[in-house]
């Protein structure tokens, strides 16, 4: 999945910052008071499901409807949520860089291994970084971490240079 490299700087000023509440025994709960005055919140559960709940305008507390999604369409959601990023540095000159995300497989021979071992960046020109495991993210990996089954690495780079991070990861 490509992802843009360049996030837009007034966007991020702007952005909302949601209350975290940790719900023993269940997971964690995030709640967001939109600008209009709506409160929705997601629903992180321990096992790795999510909800998101719809709160009624009269009484805050009343989660009035929420809506349980899977891996899959919560991912694909959070795409949907991200603005589109302005690219004003294309304007002046030519950056062809891309972003992606490439899992460590069973099949990859970095299962359990370090950054360093990879020497990506050295045999590549594309970095990681950034690796995001089921129980969160580790934005700007040290050489010494250690990758297991699952991970999927955030690589930036030219497009060359990331295809080049995602045959070394799957073993090619």
């Amino acid at each position: 999945m490509q992802t843009p490299a360049i996030a837009d700087r007034s966007i991020m000023d702007q952005q909302a910052r949601p209350t975290k509440t940790t719900l023993p025994g269940i997971g964690t709960r995030y709640d967001l008071i939109t600008e209009g005055g709506k409160h929705v919140s997601v629903v992180v559960r321990n096992d790795g499901r999510r909800f998101l709940g719809f709160h009624d305008p009269e009484d805050d507390d009343n989660c009035k409807d929420s809506v349980p999604l899977d891996p899959g369409e919560a991912a694909a959601l959070a795409q949907l949520l991200i603005p589109a990023p302005l690219d004003p540095v294309r304007g002046e000159i030519e950056i062809d860089l891309v972003t992606e995300h490439i899992p460590i497989t069973a099949k990859s021979p970095y299962g359990g291994r370090t950054l360093g071992d990879t020497q990506a960046r050295s045999r590549t020109g594309a970095s990681i970084v950034a690796v995001l495991r089921r129980t969160g993210a580790t934005p700007s990996p040290t050489p010494d971490f250690r990758f297991a089954i699952g991970d999927t690495l955030v690589v930036v780079g030219t497009r060359e240079g990331v295809d080049a991070v995602a045959d070394l990861i799957a073993g090619g």
